[in-house]
Formats: structure tokens, sequence, C-alpha cells
């Protein structure tokens, strides 16, 4: 299809309640949105970078700029399509955030003047999918219990707490004591140890964790390998999974017994699924990551975490988790699932008045 321009927005969310982890405590969410018009349709992305490189090297300022001076010229102004658009940034190096947030544009607008749904595109095999919920560091343990307990109250299907160094082990065998080994229990450290600590983190076996997220940095796929052959939690890698390549070489390393799959970190949805194919060829299960999105960026996750190999609940939280009104039709939880979106694209579009209130500015840029 051809393209006429993208507009670039900026809106600002603020969260339900702040969100800590490891690497810092969020209040609210400085989103970029991509909106790619076209004329016959228009789709919309949604790029996850935070507003301080502390997750990744991207940052939202940055992200927005490379857009504007890199991403958008090579688009042109003939037809387009997202394979050959994914090929054609492949020039410029890194930046998977700001790339994934273009391509999703550009595929949404693509599914949606074909009435292809991206979960069909994908290859998604469920109408609805099992519904994680991401729980951050708290100033108590008793403040986490009541938070914990509120949520399997709402009937999320799997608890994933926060930790650092300092908040581990004992807040973890508080949620096992108080809700019971039936809970389906995870952590992620987002970076937050080395290998230093290897046999604290044993001190987690005992709680039968689903798994340990990124404990360590995330170059040091040796280091994950060894903590592996130290701890009986699997290892699960986040900030180390660039691509379907790096995907590749932490499993044939044993660096890794599990994958969490993030489209805006590897680049988007058509290498996310490739990261889904090379996992599911090695009989490793993967699950849908979470960076605290829109109901835009939901609405893609979702329907990537339909897949085949996606076997472990996501963070395919509700709305309502994170914001108290979002910009579109919020993603309610109904028996511990969410919905995969079913219409054209990402099957989903803002509700115009509630993008229009928080929107901080707008920028349009002619393809040509």
């Amino acid at each position: 299809m051809k393209l006429t321009g993208l507009e670039l927005r900026r809106i600002a969310m603020p969260l339900v309640a702040p969100f800590r982890t490891s690497f810092g405590v969020e209040r609210e969410r400085d989103v970029l949105l991509v909106r790619a018009v076209g004329g016959e349709a228009e789709g919309w992305g949604e790029c996850v970078a935070m507003s301080a490189p502390l997750y990744s090297a991207e940052y939202v300022d940055g992200a927005a700029e490379v857009i504007r001076r890199y991403l958008a010229p090579v688009i042109g102004g003939g037809d387009v399509d997202t394979h050959v658009l994914e090929a054609r940034f492949a020039r410029f190096k890194g930046h998977p955030m700001a790339k994934a947030a273009v391509l999703t544009a550009v595929l949404d607008a693509q599914l949606r003047a074909s009435g292809m749904s991206l979960g069909a595109y994908l290859g998604a095999v469920r109408d609805r999918v099992p519904a994680g919920v991401s729980v951050g560091i708290m100033d108590s343990i008793g403040e986490l219990l009541d938070a914990v307990a509120g949520y399997l109250d709402a009937g999320y299907l799997r608890i994933k707490l926060k930790i650092e160094p300092g908040w581990d082990v004992e807040p973890v065998r508080a949620v096992r004591e108080r809700f019971g080994d039936a809970v389906l229990l995870q952590v992620d450290a987002n970076t937050a140890y080395t290998l230093r600590d290897a046999r604290h983190l044993a001190r987690l076996d005992p709680f039968d964790l689903l798994l340990i997220e990124q404990p360590l940095d995330e170059d040091d796929l040796r280091g994950h390998a060894e903590l592996a052959r130290v701890v009986r939690t699997p290892v699960c890698l986040d900030e180390s999974i660039t691509s379907a390549r790096a995907a590749a070489d932490a499993i044939a390393l044993g660096a890794c017994s599990v994958v969490n799959v993030k489209p805006g970190r590897v680049g988007g949805y058509l290498e996310a699924r490739r990261i889904h194919d090379v996992c599911a060829a090695a009989g490793v299960p993967v699950w849908a990551g979470g960076m605290l999105e829109t109901g835009l960026g939901r609405a893609a996750n979702v329907a990537l975490a339909a897949l085949p190999g996606f076997t472990l609940p996501g963070d395919t939280s509700a709305s309502n988790r994170y914001f108290a009104r979002d910009i579109t039709a919020p993603f309610v939880l109904d028996g511990g699932h969410v919905a995969v979106p079913s219409g054209p694209g990402i099957g989903v579009t803002p509700v115009p008045e509630l993008l229009e209130e928080v929107t901080t500015a707008t920028a349009w840029i002619e393809l040509d």
C-alpha cells in the first residue's frame, strides 16, 4: 500500500499507582505513538521506550528523533511492504523500539486494508490468552501481600514479583506462605544481580517458581549459563533476547530454558514471531512480556501471545492494572483471560476524545 505520511504523537498516561523495579520508579508513561496514514487505511504503532535510558539504551526523545531523521526518509512515497521496510531499516544500527513502532503502524495499516487481523497474520491459535500480572517492588511485605491478594481476587492466573538485592527471598517466602504453592509465581530481577549472587539466588529454589527472569546483565550470556547450573529455578532471559539469533545463541549456550518475547525490544512483531519459531523448534517455552503499554500496544501483544509456542501466562494484564482510563476500549479480565482482538489489523483504535485529552505534542512527517 502507499503511505502519505506519519504522525508522531506524544501522550502522557498517569499510572494508577507507582511502578517500582530495580531500575527505578514510573509514575507516568510518556508514550510515543506512530500513526501511518495511507490512501486505503491507517495504522497505529506504540513505541515502548521509557523516558530515560534505564531499561535499554533507547528513550522516547531519541526514538522520535531516529524516526524523523532516519527511518521516515527511507520509507518513500511508493508502495510499502512491512518486510521490505524492515530490511531497509536494518542499515541503521540498533534502535529496535523506534523501528518496531513504525513497522507496527505500517503493518496495522496493511492488514486493515486487506481485512486481516494481526493474530491471523502471525498465526494465532487461540481467541483468548491467560493473563498474568507484574507486581512492583513495595515499601513493605504487608503492602505486597495486599497487592497480590487483590490481583488474585481479580482473577489473574500468574503473579510476577519484581526483585532486587534486599527485596527477594523474604517477599517471595511471604507470598508463598500466604497464598500457597498452587499460585503460579515467578520473579523478575531486571539485571540487578551478578554471578557472585548465584548462591543467594539459589535460596529461591525451594519456592517452586516458574522462572527467574533476567537476573544478570543483558550481555552476560555465559554468566547466565553458569547460573543455570547452580540454581534449580528455570532461568528466563528478557533484555538479553534482542533477536532470533540472540535467542538461538542463548539456548545453545544453556543460558536460558524460557524466553520472554517483547516485540519492542526486538524490532517488531515480525522478529518476535521469528523468536517464537526458534524457541518452538528448540522446545523452549516463551511468554509475552509487557512494557506498561496502552491499549494499542496491548492489543498487538495479546495477538502475539495467542501463537502456539506461548505456553506460559504473559504480562497481558487488563487495562485497569495500569491506567484509570485507557486510550482505547479497555481490555478486561474474564475468567483470568484477555480476549484476542479479531478485527482488522491490531483490532483496536484510539477513542478520539480520550486521545486528545492526553496528547502533549504532535508532528506530521510527509512521505515522498
